[in-house]
């Protein structure tokens, strides 16, 4: 069974086309199989392999706490920062 993922808006630099904002957060639920909150899709299509790394277990050595990382989003003019949140419940 795969983890949700919390996807929270961290920083965010110029004007995102989204309109995303420090704050935002997005909950994908694999469970449920749905997304909730409003999310880019250039966003979503460069998080997804580390949304679904994370969500199957994927441990990586480097983070501090295995169930938090980082992601920016690909717009470097505009630049945003996700925390990539692993819910274990």
């Amino acid at each position: 069974m795969a983890h949700d993922i919390v996807l929270k808006v961290i920083k965010q630099e110029g004007t995102c086309a989204a309109e995303h904002k420090v704050g935002d957060e997005i909950l994908i639920s694999f469970d449920k199989n749905e997304i909730k909150g409003k999310l880019c899709l250039h966003a979503l299509y460069s998080v997804l392999p580390k949304v679904y790394a994370m969500a199957y277990g994927a441990e990586f050595p480097w983070l501090e706490d295995g169930d938090v990382s980082t992601h920016a989003c690909p717009d470097a003019h505009n630049p945003l920062v996700y925390e990539v949140k692993r819910i274990k419940e």
